[in-house]
């Protein structure tokens, strides 16, 4: 069988080009797994302006947009708990996001036109 196999110089070379691209993509996954940096605080944008911060590090419960989404952050992590999005839009998919707390995650609600990001400590500082 492996004799067929490398005889057919078309059908080697598909597998060497799959078994590269496999390698690859796994060692880019393992990289971005490994270098994530968990985040310290959220901060909120309304219609492109940020209207709020909440550090990870404190439990609470906050009404965005005027009370359009329920922010829940609870051991580091925030979510959507809460959103009036009409069913049209994918059934309230903020709300189906997830828990986040890594720097550069976010949540989005486009109907009510509110984003949910994570920063480091200290991010969007410049030191002069």
């Amino acid at each position: 069988m492996f004799k067929k196999l490398f005889e057919n110089k078309k059908l080697l070379s598909d597998i060497i080009l799959i078994a590269v691209i496999l390698i690859v993509s796994l060692s880019v996954l393992l990289i971005v797994f490994l270098t994530r940096e968990s985040g310290n605080i959220a901060v909120v944008y309304v219609d492109g302006d940020k209207v709020a911060e909440y550090p990870l590090s404190v439990d609470g419960v906050y009404y965005l947009n005027n009370g359009t989404n329920t922010l829940v952050i609870e051991n580091g992590e925030a979510y959507i708990r809460d959103a009036t999005c009409p069913d049209k839009y994918s059934g309230n998919g903020c709300v189906n996001t997830g828990r986040i707390s890594y720097v550069g995650q976010t949540i989005v609600c486009l109907p009510n036109r509110v984003i949910v990001e994570i920063v480091g400590e200290g991010e969007g500082i410049v030191d002069v």
